[in-house]
Formats: C-alpha cells, sequence, structure tokens
C-alpha cells in the first residue's frame, strides 16, 4: 500500500477541535489536537478505500499552500 503525506488545518472550536485536510476537502473532528487530527487520518484513509478514482481526482488539490500574514484593523 502506498503512503501519501497530506496537510491537516486544525482549528479550536467550541471545546473542540475541527481539522481539515485541504488536498482533498475532509473533515473531522476531535476533543483534542492529536484526536482530531488522529481521527481526520482515519477519514482520509476511509474516503480513499470508497471513493471512485474519478472523485478522488477531482477533489485533490495537489499545491496546498498554508501560511500567515499580518492585516491593520481598528
Amino acid at each position: 500500500m502506498k503512503a501519501h503525506s497530506y496537510t491537516a488545518i486544525v482549528e479550536k472550536e467550541g471545546d473542540g477541535y475541527v481539522a481539515l485536510c485541504p488536498e482533498l476537502d475532509v473533515a473531522s473532528q476531535g476533543a483534542t489536537v492529536e484526536e482530531a487530527t488522529a481521527n481526520l487520518k482515519e477519514a482520509v484513509e476511509l474516503f480513499l478505500e470508497s471513493a471512485d478514482p474519478e472523485e478522488v481526482r477531482r477533489r485533490l488539490h495537489t499545491e496546498v499552500f498554508v501560511t500567515r500574514f499580518e492585516a491593520a484593523h481598528g
């Protein structure tokens, strides 16, 4: 089985965390960052196992950039 590397963007939401894989537009959640990331990994693996290869190709974003910037306000 071939492994690929994906991005996890994790945000605090209420009492838990939401994790997003922007390459495939798959999300999950958990009580901690680690749990949300583990749940996201499982969700991505399930998606890749069950999705039609054409759907995977259509949803796959191969260039994802995560960066920070400053913006002035008030």
